[in-house]
């Protein structure tokens, strides 16, 4: 599954639509302590976070992760919008709990993994 296809099931609001939506999604990840996610975050991950500052953003950016899903209604900062748009970070919003929004993502992996 692609970030193009998690976008295209409009579970997520699209916060800032990211250079390569194209990129598979590989297992979601969640963690909200930046340093935990900048040793643990697989590559190509969409990582589920309530985490919204441009920090948040470098760490995605160092950890290769495909997109970053704001749970909780939690949002980005101005800082933190503007580095998603600079470093084409696709990032999306969700008002469900961190869980949740993974495991919807995890859903969507394992029902295209038994096509």
């Amino acid at each position: 599954m692609t970030v193009q296809d998690l976008i295209e099931q409009k579970l997520f609001a699209v916060v800032n639509m990211g250079d390569d939506t194209e990129r598979e999604i590989t297992t979601p990840f969640c963690c909200d302590l930046l340093s935990v996610a900048m040793g643990r975050a697989p590559a190509g991950c969409a990582w589920v976070t309530v985490m919204g500052n441009r920090n948040t953003l470098a760490v995605a950016s160092l950890a290769d992760a495909a997109c970053v899903i704001m749970a909780e209604g939690a949002s980005l900062d101005e800082a933190g919008l503007a580095a998603a748009k600079q470093q084409g970070i696709t990032v999306l919003a969700s008002e469900e709990p961190v869980f949740v929004a993974a495991l919807s993502v995890w859903k969507m992996l394992e029902t295209e993994n038994a096509s």
